[in-house]
């Protein structure tokens, strides 16, 4: 016969007012503790929403096409007649889809070049397409390329010169800015979205004067197209580099002040730095052709894909977006020697960048937002490619430092940095250290702004234990995005960086992949 287990009797007493209250102020305590940590401020000036649309993209591509296709002129008179223009295979998908493949997300077309053609059926001019045998006169190079733009989930931009050497009211302040707002009107309500348009201030000499009413049209871009970021010398939203070649400055603020600048009278010098003192948000566009001219010419070979690897460090690498020109030819098809050119640089970024050695690395730092166990600004997001989560350090911190250690040593030559910029860019001055066999830390490289995308390359290093630190910020330094890359393909020229606790100034080739394709492809 079993017995019967009794149960523990427990006295209840009434807690004393001390005691309630001890209790009280340890949930008060734990729940405090429970709430989020507030965000950093974000650091004026910022980007607009269609200014961060446009960053995002990191590359697009310009079609120069026109009457100058045909006659083999860059800057054509306004005088060729509209017969010339017979692209008889043109196929505006073949175009998208090149650029789509190749990585590029928005295609801008050149509407009218200077010579005043039109590529649409403008109701204000018969120096266009429907003066053409081609399509019979009902053919519209617009239209087919929104329509397959739309298709492939690609943007599209368009280019409208404000000089025009066909227009009989070309100098004519009143008569002229009506004849250009009535076209640009037509191109931003027939087509669909916009959400590029390329301005410049290029006009020949002894040419007639003219004033343009650029103010004007940048608000009748922005009222009828809300999401389009308009280039020019000056912005509003986007500028010029200040050079055709694709090179951003090694320093490069998208940080700028738009009352020191005017559209075709910019300092050069400016335009490529930016102004860490700037009051407005205008980043940079690196435009360059992929032949030595803008439109296609026969007798031109396009630039090797490792060229085109060269402009990407140093144009998305210095905070700039990429502007490539690939004109179609005669035909009206992107030439197959430029396609093969592409899917080489393709093919390059994908093998120096789908390898983020920095993933298999255990990351802390100096010091995080809300503490080291806040996982909402902790070190880990800096491998998430994403500008929208990112290590914030403590505030009023001294050391703005973050560790990468690895099991084992690794081997690179490529350095990635990224600013959450929709917060503001910060960074003024950063280096990467390593620890040497000594036990040292050793410079590798050091660079100066970030922005959205900074890319640097060194000689090739290796090491268990690296850390970047920031040397110099606007505010506390945030950081969306660190990666550590392998290049093979590259040859280092002049390299002026200070790098691995020297200063140097050579040329290095970095290894050469057994890769034969690729080694065809460039």
């Amino acid at each position: 016969m079993t017995k019967e287990r009794k149960l523990p009797i427990y006295k209840l007493t009434v807690p004393s007012t001390l005691t309630t209250l001890l209790i009280l102020i340890s949930l008060t305590s734990t729940s405090s503790s429970q709430q989020k940590t507030r965000p950093p401020l974000p650091i004026l000036p910022l980007p607009s929403s269609r200014q961060l649309s446009w960053q995002l993209s990191n590359m697009a591509l310009f079609l120069h096409f026109g009457p100058n296709t045909f006659t083999g002129s860059e800057w054509g008179s306004g005088h060729a007649d509209p017969s010339v223009f017979n692209p008889t295979r043109l196929n505006a998908s073949q175009w998208v889809s090149v650029a789509k493949e190749a990585g590029f997300s928005r295609v801008l077309i050149t509407a009218k070049h200077h010579d005043g053609f039109c590529l649409w059926p403008s109701e204000y001019t018969n120096y266009s397409v429907k003066s053409s045998p081609w399509r019979d006169g009902n053919g519209d190079v617009v239209g087919e390329l929104a329509k397959s733009a739309r298709e492939f989930g690609v943007q599209l931009g368009i280019y409208l010169s404000p000089w025009d050497r066909h227009e009989k009211t070309f100098g004519l302040t009143k008569e002229y800015n009506e004849y250009y707002l009535g076209q640009m009107t037509e191109l931003l309500t027939w087509y669909g979205t916009i959400k590029e348009v390329f301005l410049d201030g290029a006009k020949g000499e002894r040419e007639k004067d003219m004033e343009y009413f650029f103010n004007c049209w940048f608000d009748v871009i922005h009222q009828l197209q809300p999401g389009a970021a308009i280039f020019s010398d000056a912005g509003p939203d986007i500028r010029w580099i200040g050079d055709e070649a694709g090179v951003a400055g090694s320093t490069c603020w998208s940080l700028f002040n738009r009352s020191a600048a005017k559209i075709g009278g910019t300092d050069p010098l400016y335009l490529r730095g930016g102004d860490p003192r700037g009051h407005d948000w205008v980043p940079a566009e690196c435009d360059v052709s992929i032949r030595p001219g803008w439109f296609w010419h026969a007798s031109e070979v396009p630039k090797s894909a490792l060229t085109l690897l060269d402009i990407y460090y140093k144009s998305v690498g210095r905070n700039c977006l990429l502007l490539l020109n690939v004109p179609p030819n005669s035909s009206g098809l992107i030439s197959m020697e430029d396609i093969q050119v592409l899917q080489g640089f393709k093919e390059l970024r994908n093998s120096i960048f789908s390898n983020n050695l920095a993933r298999n690395a255990l990351l802390h730092a100096s010091s995080t937002r809300g503490g080291d166990y806040d996982s909402e600004y902790d070190s880990f997001n800096v491998i998430h490619n994403s500008i929208y989560t990112y290590w914030a350090p403590e505030e009023d911190q001294s050391d703005w430092v973050i560790y990468i250690d690895f099991e084992e040593p690794v081997t690179f030559n490529v350095l990635q940095v990224q600013e959450p910029i929709h917060l503001g860019q910060r960074v003024f001055q950063f280096h990467l250290d390593m620890l040497n066999e000594s036990e040292e830390w050793k410079k590798v490289i050091d660079g100066t702004t970030v922005g959205y995308q900074r890319l640097l390359q060194f000689p090739s290093v290796k090491s268990k234990y690296l850390r970047l630190v920031i040397d110099k910020s606007r505010a506390d330094p945030l950081i969306s995005y660190l990666g550590l890359f392998m290049d093979p393909f590259s040859i280092l020229r002049n390299i002026s960086d200070t790098s691995l606790g020297s200063n140097r100034t050579s040329s290095q080739v970095i290894q050469r992949t057994n890769n034969s394709s690729l080694i065809a492809a460039i």
